[in-house]
């Protein structure tokens, strides 16, 4: 089990939908985030894209020299870069970072946003040219080990002699993640990607996704990691934690849920429809309908796009869920909170001693043993709480 958080790099609050309670965003308040990450003992930090976001690559770079060992899931986009490019700055971030970078590779699902940065293909030429895209760069990364190059010419793509002088640590390169609902989605994981990651839905739905994409990457040949990309609201108690979800969307009005709304139906993506068919649109609302599955929450879909639903509970309530969700085979878990770097603490202070041991040994900052919290009377290490 690998258990990731987030850089909120297109912005932070304590209430959704509204600058009351805003964080400032600055390159401190991300290595503040990046450093709580690195030091509670998380296995990397998924760093977001498009253009309501700070680039990923300038900021994945800037956090090299502020932490040890954290691993940071970087977007790429095809269309964006050439692929020699794309994986020349994989290589070299590698190389610099000691061998932290991860992929994830973006299609993009938000017409406007596309043609604004040049793009203007539809949804299936998008996947073609992905598939060219991701083909060629972990060839030219793969080959840069033995000083070979490669040779290619796809509909969308082609390169001659693309090659690497230097190489990337990992081998034969980077791990690449993805994410997609649609068919042409999954035949891509099927074929291409290291790890697939769905977005949460429920258990039963993330269950048909899983054995779909294996079903296809065993017809290649090939196996496929998995995993998924939830908030989480986790609290002392059940009914803290359930407030705590009505307080994060307590100043959201209704001309921003409608616009919010209208902005992510105009966009081509299966994930986003399927996020929004959650919540039916922005028109639930209550807690008894936005509790989609037992201690699954898309309020958080109500305005931000992506990733839209949330684990709500007390710490051993959300431990179970994640237990159940690794019982469908995924074992990567990307979780975020808001505001995210208090959230970093409280997700690892309270969740991460109830994970299983494996998992807890690899964590620096939750070793099994040895003493912690504030000595007292000057005299005794605390013990576990009795209570």
């Amino acid at each position: 089990m690998q258990i990731f958080w987030f850089i909120p790099t297109h912005g932070d609050s304590r209430y959704l939908g509204t600058s009351e309670g805003a964080r400032h965003l600055d390159h401190a308040y991300l290595k503040q985030v990046a450093q709580a990450a690195d030091n509670l003992g998380y296995e990397g930090v998924l760093i977001p894209t498009g253009r309501s976001c700070e680039d990923p690559w300038v900021v994945a770079a800037s956090l090299i020299p502020v932490t040890q060992r954290l691993k940071f899931l970087v977007a790429v986009r095809p269309g964006l870069h050439q692929p020699s490019l794309a994986a020349r700055m994989a290589a070299t971030f590698d190389r610099l970072s000691g061998g932290r970078l991860l992929i994830n590779l973006v299609t993009g699902g938000d017409q406007a946003e596309l043609e604004g940065d040049g793009v203007f293909l539809d949804h299936a030429a998008r996947y073609e040219q992905s598939a060219e895209f991701i083909r060629i760069w972990r060839e030219v990364l793969a080959r840069s080990h033995t000083g070979g190059s490669f040779d290619f010419e796809g509909q969308h793509l082609a390169v001659r002699g693309a090659k690497l002088l230097f190489p990337p640590l990992q081998q034969p390169h980077p791990p690449v993640y993805f994410g997609g609902s649609s068919e042409a989605a999954h035949e891509l994981a099927a074929e291409q990607v290291e790890t697939y990651l769905t977005w949460g839905e429920p258990p039963a739905d993330v269950a048909r996704k899983v054995a779909d994409v294996r079903a296809r990457a065993a017809k290649r040949g090939r196996t496929v990691r998995f995993g998924i990309r939830l908030h989480v609201i986790v609290r002392e108690t059940e009914d803290a934690a359930w407030q705590a979800a009505e307080d994060l969307i307590s100043r959201l009005d209704d001309a921003t849920v409608v616009r919010a709304q209208a902005a992510f139906a105009r966009m081509d993506s299966e994930g986003q429809r399927r996020m929004a068919a959650l919540h039916a649109g922005g028109r639930k609302r209550s807690r008894a309908d936005l509790e989609i599955s037992p201690n699954l929450w898309a309020g958080v879909g109500l305005v931000r796009g992506g990733a839209g639903t949330a684990l709500v509970g007390d710490p051993k309530t959300v431990a179970t869920r994640i237990e159940e969700y690794a019982a469908l085979g995924l074992d990567t878990f990307v979780f975020s909170g808001y505001p995210h770097l208090e959230e970093a603490y409280r997700f690892a202070e309270l969740v991460f001693p109830l994970l299983p041991r494996e998992v807890r040994e690899r964590l620096p900052g939750h070793a099994v043993g040895g003493p912690s919290g504030e000595t007292v009377a000057n005299s005794y290490v605390p013990r576990a709480s009795q209570s």
